[in-house]
């Protein structure tokens, strides 16, 4: 589900008058996007990194990039990032990647070919996990994405955590809530199936 915003707000150079969307996640958030469409019903999507939004720098010179050889855009800021609603996580991949299935189903309905869904640090980590999971876009590219994303469970948990994982499969921790809850990796959906995956890291 989703509708058109009457107000507007520039990005830092933007690339083309773009039109504010809302699109309704599977948890009742609405996701703030900016459609730039330059006549052309083949989109790329645009997936921010951790701490950022559909306004980082990077993320907007992207879309001016892509405009200019006429292919429209959709930038928008995943849930508890930017302008969207929701309580900002520090994981939540998971919930990342059906943010941008609310967006790509969208864009599907309104009769967009979604030829390509791009992500920079982070969010190229959700694109990679979204092509696994609904692969129903054909090109996914990740820029500069996570790659040891254990080094993260082992600073914030401990290296006597991540052995139990490998040994395991799982751990039992408690939440910032007071909750047990259980935290495990699920190593059979790190791979797209069908889409083209392009990677690209580097320094400079």
């Amino acid at each position: 589900m989703a509708e058109p915003l009457t107000s507007s707000q520039d990005a830092p150079n933007p690339p083309a008058p773009g039109q504010r969307i809302l699109v309704t996640n599977t948890h009742g958030e609405k996701l703030v996007g900016l459609l730039h469409h330059t006549g052309s019903n083949k989109v790329v999507v645009l997936c921010h990194g951790f701490t950022a939004s559909k306004d980082d720098g990077f993320i907007v010179d992207l879309a001016e990039a892509i405009t200019k050889h006429g292919i429209s855009v959709f930038r928008f800021d995943f849930s508890g990032n930017g302008e969207s609603e929701g309580e900002f996580q520090y994981g939540n991949y998971k919930k990342e990647a059906d943010d941008l299935h609310a967006v790509v189903s969208y864009l599907y309905q309104e009769k967009y070919d979604v030829a390509t869904i791009v992500g920079h640090s982070k969010g190229g980590d959700v694109v990679v996990l979204y092509a696994s999971i609904y692969n129903d876009v054909p090109m996914v590219i990740n820029i500069s994405g996570r790659f040891y994303l254990d080094q993260g469970v082992e600073e914030r948990l401990g290296k006597e955590f991540m052995d139990r994982i490998n040994k395991e499969g799982y751990i039992d921790v408690i939440n910032k809530s007071g909750k047990e809850t259980c935290l495990f990796f699920d190593k059979k959906i790190i791979y797209a199936k069908r889409s083209l995956l392009f990677l690209f890291h580097g320094i400079s």
